[in-house]
């Protein structure tokens, strides 16, 4: 048990850390100088991950996937796999048929920086194991073109893992 909530410290340390670096830093390819042909609001970040959810959450793998620009980059380091493109992440969410067992996944915080079109959020995740995690998620004319997430599997529920620095 102290293992696990130690892991999970240093992961929530390391994407604090990240997510700081992220939003305070200059990204040259998102000047005002730089064309982009549609760009997210927070509240439209937001909606966009609740599709994402709720699509997981019924098991619908094209409105998942769709959600996903056409040569998106998904990950889950240090697991080296990286599922490239959205065909790829189709078949990777359940495809045509669906996964065998349910998915849930459940929004904890979402924060979204307007300016670079980069995201991220809490998360706890079910598919016969429980995860609780964080991603960051890099927009690109409306879709998502980069996911990185970092999780921990846990049976604990999140008010559990979190203790008592709920917010």
């Amino acid at each position: 048990m102290k293992t696990a909530l130690k892991l999970v410290s240093v992961v929530v340390l390391v994407l604090a850390a990240s997510l700081t670096c992220i939003v305070g830093s200059t990204a040259k390819q998102f000047s005002e100088n730089s064309p982009r042909a549609s760009t997210l609001t927070p509240a439209e970040f937001r909606d966009h991950m609740k599709q994402l959810a709720d699509a997981w959450n019924r098991g619908d793998a094209r409105v998942a996937a769709d959600l996903f620009a056409e040569d998106a980059l998904y990950s889950s380091p240090p697991n080296s796999r990286i599922h490239d493109g959205r065909q790829d992440l189709f078949e990777w969410f359940g495809g045509a048929h669906g996964r065998p067992k349910p998915m849930r996944m459940v929004w904890h915080h979402l924060v979204f920086d307007e300016e670079q079109q980069i995201g991220a959020g809490e998360y706890t995740f079910t598919y016969g194991m429980r995860t609780h995690g964080m991603v960051l998620i890099r927009f690109r004319d409306g879709k998502i073109a980069n996911w990185r997430e970092y999780e921990i599997e846990s049976p604990l529920d999140w008010d559990v893992v979190v203790g008592k620095n709920q917010f």
